[in-house]
């Protein structure tokens, strides 16, 4: 029996070198590396990163210095997102002077609207359509997705966590890839299947908060009659045609929300807005 256990004595008392311990540290953190590159985004951070985004949205185009205009989306938004699967988030609406037509959303809540959006709409509804319709974005985490598609994964995750601990202490360079890969995906636009479901759960949202479902559906039909308008022309570069997006919706809609018609189309607020 001491023939046995003397060579293993010798063996746990052999020094570090003989066990390369530094191969094992350096493959656990190799391991460690792998799993944190795959971990899921949190909210925390899928929020401080939507923030940086809407800067760089916000430094492109300020928001129209018109307060009442800016609280009076903001309320119709934060109710329209009390509706939704994610009421808890740090909700944001509100309308940057841009002539052009167009809607954008940040991962995290953040949903900004054109001026010259907002000019075209016609009532409320239409408003809760668009609003909802971004708030579906936020909600499937499409934007999301699609920046860690062109980032890549690990990239991505190690870009976020330098923005979970809300300290301000993040590398230029990793701020810059964020900024990167945001302008890249507002200039390429979502995938038309992400916009199909945007509309699909937008109108949904809508009718939750007590609008007319078919907001959106008239909003769609304005771009469809104004496709010669130079102020849609990215518009309509980064979004499927209006009337493919009509047709989806026939489809998806059908006659199930046809009693929901009647939910609120316009209030004296809107009017007095567009006033």
């Amino acid at each position: 029996m001491r023939k046995l256990i003397l060579p293993l004595l010798l063996a746990f008392a052999a020094p570090a070198q003989a066990w390369d311990v530094g191969k094992l540290i350096k493959g656990l953190e190799t391991a460690k590396k792998v799993v944190d590159a795959n971990r899921d985004i949190t909210e925390a951070e899928e929020v401080q990163m939507g923030g940086e985004l809407a800067a760089t949205l916000l430094g492109a185009a300020p928001l129209v210095d018109d307060a009442e205009m800016q609280r009076y989306v903001n309320r119709v938004g934060v109710w329209l997102a009390l509706h939704s699967e994610r009421p808890g988030l740090p909700w944001k609406f509100g309308v940057i002077d841009h002539p052009h037509v167009n809607a954008f959303a940040t991962p995290g809540g953040h949903v900004l609207v054109t001026r010259g959006l907002l000019q075209r709409l016609r009532s409320e509804a239409e408003l809760a359509g668009v609003l909802a319709h971004e708030i579906a974005h936020v909600l499937k985490k499409h934007q999301l997705s699609a920046i860690q598609k062109s980032l890549g994964t690990a990239a991505l995750s190690d870009i976020a966590a330098q923005y979970a601990d809300n300290t301000g202490k993040r590398s230029a360079a990793n701020t810059a890839k964020l900024i990167g890969g945001g302008k890249e995906l507002y200039l390429k636009g979502l995938d038309k299947e992400d916009e199909y479901e945007a509309d699909r759960m937008g109108v949904v949202i809508a009718a939750r908060a007590g609008y007319n479902p078919y907001g959106l559906v008239g909003v769609l039909q304005t771009l469809s009659e104004s496709a010669s308008d130079p102020g849609l022309g990215f518009l309509l570069e980064t979004h499927p045609m209006p009337n493919d997006r009509l047709d989806r919706l026939e489809v998806a809609m059908g006659e199930r929300m046809e009693e929901l018609s009647k939910n609120v189309d316009n209030l004296p607020r809107f009017s007095k807005l567009r006033r």
